[in-house]
């Protein structure tokens, strides 16, 4: 996987899919509309000067200047929610460097009048102000992910297989731990079908992928439960390697050797669509459909920029995770479950 040409895509695409969302009238999308316009400006000038390094460049600046706060923010705003509101003014104090914004400091002084409320309280009460929130919020927000956990270990384990065995890069390695050759598993060695699943081409597409399960798959683990989000993982990444040996074998697609856990994590973002469309009058729920399908819309523009990638295994994924979706969602949305 070539690194630079990731990053260059995310440092172009990314911005302008904050532009298309935050060009708006209001002036609290200002701040997101001039980070966005200054990473495509550094990735344009490093385009045109520092070729081969342009997505490295533009990637470290949509890192710095649009990942970072948006992360940042998002904790913020947890942290204020469990009544940690010095925690939350000292992140907030941090990333107005990165991201100075007139609703930013808004924020910053609310937090420091809640805090001086909360410190004056607590000086003459025996319950501190904002334990109520806290043990509301402290369940949701420890709720474990046990197949998550378990699914990102299992993929960490089998990429430290891989380096003890030989060059990951190297087919015949590839071959001898279990890669998906479509003309192998028509001979008979389905087995090829489970264990690609969890080989990686490298530590970048194992990470890629990692983070993807990370970010994702929690949340739709507690709103559908360990069992259900398992089999939804594991059927997508069979249903995307069946996929993949199907289309080979009639010729639609050309593939030798293929691995990664793409096509389950591409399953669970369709798990979250058939979700998310089955229970479409929950709370944001239209929202976070939007969410899910700007993900695919970014993922398929990668995909097509990207030869060494397999589209026809993320698309086989993404399918069978959606019907999966539509069928092992029984419970309903809670208001604070969805994707980031």
């Amino acid at each position: 996987m070539d690194l630079n040409h990731v990053f260059l895509f995310l440092a172009v695409v990314s911005p302008l899919l904050v532009l298309a969302r935050a060009w708006r009238p209001d002036e609290s999308y200002r701040g997101w509309r001039i980070a966005a316009l200054v990473v495509l400006t550094i990735t344009g000038l490093a385009w045109m000067f520092w070729r081969p390094v342009a997505g490295y460049i533009g990637g470290g600046a949509w890192f710095v200047l649009l990942f970072l706060p948006a992360i940042g923010l998002r904790k913020m705003t947890e942290l204020a929610s469990r009544g940690d509101y010095k925690s939350a003014r000292k992140l907030g104090a941090a990333l107005q460097i990165l991201h100075p914004s007139a609703e930013l400091r808004e924020q910053l002084l609310l937090f420091h009048d809640l805090e001086t409320r909360q410190n004056h309280r607590v000086a003459f009460s025996s319950v501190p102000v904002g334990d109520g929130i806290t043990q509301q919020v402290r369940p949701r927000h420890f709720r474990r992910a046990p197949a998550v956990l378990i699914l990102i270990l299992l993929n960490a384990a089998a990429f430290l297989f891989e380096i003890s065995f030989g060059d990951w890069n190297d087919p015949e390695v590839l071959h001898q731990i279990g890669a998906l050759e479509p003309y192998a598993v028509v001979q008979g060695e389905y087995w090829r079908l489970f264990t690609a699943l969890f080989l990686h081409g490298g530590l970048a597409h194992l990470l890629f992928n990692l983070f993807a399960l990370y970010v994702l798959g929690p949340p739709l683990e507690r709103a559908i439960g360990a069992v259900r989000f398992a089999l939804c993982y594991l059927i997508s990444g069979l249903a995307s390697s069946t996929g993949v040996v199907l289309l080979t074998v009639t010729g639609l697609v050309q593939v030798f050797q293929l691995v990664g856990a793409s096509g389950c994590i591409m399953g669970i973002v369709g798990a979250w669509a058939g979700f998310l469309l089955r229970h479409r009058h929950a709370p944001q729920a239209k929202q976070r459909l939007a969410n899910i399908f700007m993900i695919i819309a970014i993922q398929t523009a990668f995909d097509l920029s990207t030869p060494q990638v397999s589209m026809a295994a993320h698309l086989c994924g993404l399918v069978a995770g959606f019907f999966l979706g539509l069928i092992l969602a029984p419970r309903p949305v809670a208001a604070s479950a969805g994707p980031p």
